[in-house]
């Protein structure tokens, strides 16, 4: 006897939102994202678990993501219980011998590989490596005032672009070597997500935190900036605080060579997804000339 099946509502919102998303799906085939995942999120095992399926999904397509993490709570948790005292200057972690020690187990070590296992678990390939790798990211001392907390001057992406090619998500720790004696560097994530994504011509940089992206003064979120616009809203105050360097990095990437940087809430249910794939996009997208389309449509 035949079983008729009764199509829902929910069955058919989901193939046309498939159907509607072909136009995005063809616009970034072989394009290289550079996603910077960090925030509470991380902590948290289904919004781990959405993530990696979202970076599964952008490789199944075609598309080449490529994973920048932080840690900053983790190292917060390990330092604690280890009786180290930690210091933030101008919004960075006061970094010595000790501290970079820990900041590199946290990193390379516990929240790289629980990242790089999500994604396996969702039925991707990915590999961990750190910014030493390679010597993926040498780095010098960013202020000395801040110990081993390094800025990248030197970038050597060759083995990313290796994984990727290969079909393997590479998933990055922002952790550096440094130029003279090899030392070890802890690098900012969003600054070591920027520093990557210019060094590879990304076409996108998605920063992932914890905020629906840049307010105006109002409290609104701007949708659409340019890196003038973004500047005269740091100079009058509309961009403060923790925004300030996620703008700066922002403005960087674009300097190096990125098309467009997108600040967005990570906490979003299929973020990355609904800023590539969709008409609605996500968060605020900083870009140096008006989109013609969309702001994932070139």
């Amino acid at each position: 006897m035949m079983k008729k099946q009764n199509m829902n509502r929910d069955w058919i919102a989901t193939a046309r939102t498939l159907s509607e998303a072909l136009p995005y799906l063809q616009r970034f085939t072989g394009a290289v994202v550079v996603v910077k995942f960090g925030g509470n999120a991380m902590g948290d095992d289904d919004a781990m678990a959405e993530f990696a399926r979202d970076m599964v999904l952008m490789r199944q397509v075609g598309v080449n993501p490529v994973v920048v993490h932080g840690g900053g709570p983790m190292i917060n948790d390990l330092l604690k219980r280890l009786g180290i005292h930690s210091e933030f200057v101008r919004g960075k972690r006061v970094t010595d011998k000790a501290t970079v020690e820990v900041v590199e187990m946290v990193l390379s070590g516990l929240v790289n590989k629980r990242i790089v296992q999500a994604i396996n678990d969702e039925g991707g390939r990915a590999v961990g490596i750190s910014g030493k790798d390679d010597d993926l990211m040498v780095c010098e001392a960013d202020d000395p005032e801040l110990g081993f907390v390094g800025k990248p001057v030197e970038m050597n992406v060759q083995v990313i672009r290796d994984l990727y090619n290969a079909g393997i998500i590479p998933v990055i720790a922002p952790v550096g070597t440094g130029m003279a004696d090899n030392e070890t560097f802890n690098v900012n994530g969003d600054t070591a997500a920027g520093a990557i994504a210019g060094a590879l011509q990304a076409d996108r940089l998605l920063l992932l935190t914890d905020v629906a992206g840049v307010k105006d003064k109002d409290g609104e979120v701007v949708t659409q900036l340019s890196p003038d616009q973004v500047r005269e809203m740091i100079a009058d105050g509309s961009i403060a605080g923790g925004m300030i360097p996620k703008t700066e990095t922002a403005l960087a990437a674009l300097e190096a060579g990125v098309r467009a940087v997108v600040i967005m809430d990570g906490r979003m249910p299929n973020a990355s997804l609904l800023e590539l794939f969709t008409e609605h996009g996500a968060g605020s997208i900083i870009r140096s000339s008006e989109p013609r389309v969309h702001p994932g449509l070139d």
